[in-house]
Formats: structure tokens, sequence, C-alpha cells
């Protein structure tokens, strides 16, 4: 009997990162909400994209002290 052709078949989808993946945290935000965020972002020097822009305020929101 003859042997099977073997196949390497390349890996489908995004590429593994380097150091791991976070999970996915989808939120829903309201559209005044939405405005919101967008505006705090243009107002950065970097200008960054609204889901890094939730990232920040998220990390500025949790360093606020009580």
């Amino acid at each position: 009997m003859k042997k099977s052709i073997s196949v390497n078949k390349n890996p489908v989808g995004r590429p593994k990162k380097k150091g791991g993946s976070y999970p996915v945290s989808a939120v829903r935000l309201p559209p005044a909400t939405a405005e919101a965020v967008d505006k705090w972002a243009r107002q950065q020097e970097d200008a960054p994209v609204r889901s890094e822009a939730i990232r920040r305020l998220v990390e500025l929101g949790l360093k606020v002290k009580k």
C-alpha cells in the first residue's frame, strides 16, 4: 500500500501575538457616551482610535482615589 501524501497546512486566522493575548471585553456605548469618548480622543496628542481611548479612560478611572 502506498504512503499517504503529507500536507503542511498553513494556520488559518490571525497570527498569535508575542507575549500572549488578552480576553476580549466588548461594551455597548450609548451614542452620547461614544461621542464623548471620541471627543476626548481627538483632544489627545496622538489621537488614539476609540478602543485605545476607552482603554486609557478605564486606566485613568481606576487610578482615581476615593
